[in-house]
C-alpha cells in the first residue's frame, strides 16, 4: 500500500471532520479494493455490546447475535451466571467465547477466581479492560503518571506469567489515555510496549480508541506486528469538537462514521499475526439488532465470515 494512501488519524482529523478530504468508511471504497489483502477471520462481538441485554435474557441475546452470523465473541461479565450456563448458552447460540475482559482491579484481587471460571468456560485469552493505580488515590480517578504505567506493565508482566500457567494467554486491551504524551514526551502505549514481555503479554488494539487517541493503527500494526494479535473496532459520527477521555465523539455503526477499516484490515493482514477481530458497538443508533447487522455486513464485505 503507497504511503500516500495511509489515513492519518489525529484529534486535527475530528476538528476538520466536514473536510472533503477525510477518508470516510463506505461500499464505494470497498467495493474500489476488491482483491486487496484483508483479514480472514470468523465474524466476533465485544458482548459489552449488549451489556444492557445480557442481564435480562443471557441465553437469548447470544442467539439473536449468532443468528446475525457471528461465530465468536468476548464476554465483560457474565451476570451471575455459573461456567456451566455460560457453556450451555454459547453452544445453543452456536457462539465460541474466546476471551474475557476484565478490570485491573478485579485482576489482582481475584484472579484465582478468574482463572478457575475462564478454564471452565474454555477460553483462551484473560483481558485486562482497564489499568490501575500504582497507589489508589480517589482523586487520581481518569490521571495515570508515567509512574502508574510503569506500574501496570510490570503488574502485566505478573499477570501474564501466571495466566500462562494456567493455559491461557493475558493481554491488554487500550483505550484513549495510552496514547496521551506524559511528561511531555513519552507516549503510555509504547511504553507499555517497551517494558512488557512478549512471551507473556500480548496486545489487543482497539482501532477506535487510538483514533480518538490520536495515534494511527496501521503504524502500530506496521511497527509492531507481532505484538498486536487481536483488534476491535468500533465507528465514530464527524464531529467539530475535538476528542478526550471526557469528551469522546458519538458513536456510529461500522462503516457510518469516519474510520475506513479497509486499509487497517489491509495492514492487520501483511502483519499476519491478528487471531480475532471484534466488532464492539458500545451504543446504538437503531434498534440494536439491526445496528449489530450493519456492524456485520460492513465486516463480511471486507472479508470476514
Amino acid at each position: 500500500m503507497r504511503k500516500e494512501a495511509i489515513l492519518k488519524y489525529s484529534r486535527r482529523d475530528f476538528v476538520k471532520a466536514s473536510s472533503a478530504s477525510l477518508i470516510v468508511g463506505s461500499s464505494a471504497l470497498h467495493a474500489a479494493r476488491i482483491g486487496a489483502k484483508t483479514l480472514k477471520l470468523p465474524l466476533a462481538l465485544q458482548l459489552y455490546s449488549v451489556r444492557g441485554l445480557l442481564p435480562k435474557d443471557y441465553a437469548g441475546t447470544l442467539k439473536e447475535i449468532g443468528a446475525l452470523g457471528y461465530k465468536e465473541v468476548e464476554s465483560a461479565g457474565y451476570f451471575n451466571h455459573t461456567a456451566a450456563e455460560v457453556k450451555k448458552a454459547m453452544d445453543d447460540a452456536g457462539l465460541k467465547l474466546v476471551g474475557a475482559h476484565h478490570p485491573s482491579d478485579d485482576l489482582h484481587r481475584n484472579l484465582d477466581q478468574i482463572l478457575s471460571f475462564s478454564h471452565e468456560v474454555g477460553i483462551t485469552y484473560i483481558i485486562c479492560s482497564s489499568p490501575g493505580h500504582k497507589n489508589p488515590n480517589p482523586a487520581d480517578k481518569g490521571q495515570f503518571t508515567l509512574d502508574d504505567w510503569r506500574w501496570n506493565a510490570e503488574q502485566f508482566n505478573m499477570l501474564g506469567e501466571k495466566v500462562s500457567a494456567a493455559g491461557m494467554k493475558f493481554g491488554y486491551h487500550n483505550h484513549i489515555l495510552e496514547f496521551k504524551e506524559t511528561n511531555g514526551t513519552v507516549i503510555p502505549y509504547l511504553e507499555l510496549l517497551r517494558l512488557t514481555d512478549p512471551s507473556k503479554v500480548t496486545m489487543e488494539l482497539d482501532c477506535g480508541w487510538v483514533t480518538v487517541g490520536g495515534g494511527n493503527p496501521i503504524e502500530y500494526l506496521r511497527n509492531y506486528p507481532t505484538r498486536i494479535t487481536m483488534l476491535h473496532v468500533k465507528d465514530f459520527k464527524r464531529s467539530l469538537t475535538p476528542p478526550s477521555n471526557t469528551n469522546r465523539p458519538s458513536i456510529a455503526e461500522l462503516g457510518q462514521g469516519i474510520i475506513d477499516y479497509g486499509p487497517i484490515f489491509e495492514e492487520a493482514a501483511k502483519a499476519g499475526n491478528i487471531k480475532h477481530c471484534f466488532a464492539e458497538q458500545e451504543a446504538f443508533n437503531a434498534p440494536w439488532i439491526q445496528s449489530l447487522k450493519i456492524d456485520a455486513d460492513y465486516l463480511q464485505k471486507l472479508g470476514m465470515s
